[in-house]
């Protein structure tokens, strides 16, 4: 199911041995290599490591009442997981990037994403335009396909304007059509009689 990422902003973890709400989820740790969202940073009175994270693969199911989890046994502390601490260390934040072309025109900054619960994969980024651009524009969905490169400072993505120039209309209409009863030179009439 294809959810906004923001609607996975505070939301309740719950447990389903103990059928009681252990944390929140606040922040969430995303690979920059792939865009899933690995784990997300947890919020809650009874947490005892700061922080305190979830892996995504730990999550049985979302549901109405949050993410469904076995047990509070499922929840890390930093240093459990060295790729998510890793990733946790890097600060990456997906939201606020820069978003230009391959042919570096800036098209705007990530306001939002869309990710599919199955798996946590970044399916589309909702892309805001700047001021000027924003009063004739409602924003850009980038699909995960078109991104060519995530660096420290932007989001490159493949350029869809024309690389080529076009051809003048008159020359194109004139090679598409080819008269096949008329020949170049003209040919002499034969006479089998």
């Amino acid at each position: 199911m294809l959810v906004l990422g923001s609607r996975l902003d505070d939301t309740p973890v719950m447990s389903l041995q103990t059928g009681t709400r252990l944390a929140r989820t606040s922040t969430p740790i995303i690979d920059p290599a792939n865009l899933k969202i690995i784990a997300f940073v947890l919020d809650g009175p009874l947490l005892t490591d700061h922080p305190t994270l979830l892996r995504t693969d730990d999550i049985r199911e979302m549901g109405a009442v949050g993410m469904i989890i076995d047990s509070s046994d499922e929840l890390l502390a930093l240093d459990d997981v060295i790729k998510i601490k890793e990733l946790y260390e890097m600060k990456f934040s997906l939201i606020g990037m820069s978003v230009i072309d391959e042919m570096k025109k800036k098209l705007g900054k990530v306001s939002g994403y869309t990710l599919e619960t199955g798996s946590f994969f970044i399916q589309q980024l909702d892309i805001k335009r700047g001021i000027l651009k924003g009063i004739t524009d409602t924003g850009i969905l980038i699909h995960r396909t078109q991104i060519v490169e995530i660096n420290d400072d932007a989001i490159i993505v493949k350029t869809t304007a024309q690389k080529a120039a076009p051809k003048p209309v008159q020359q194109a209409l004139r090679t598409e059509y080819i008269n096949p009863f008329r020949s170049a030179s003209p040919q002499p009439e034969h006479s089998d009689g």
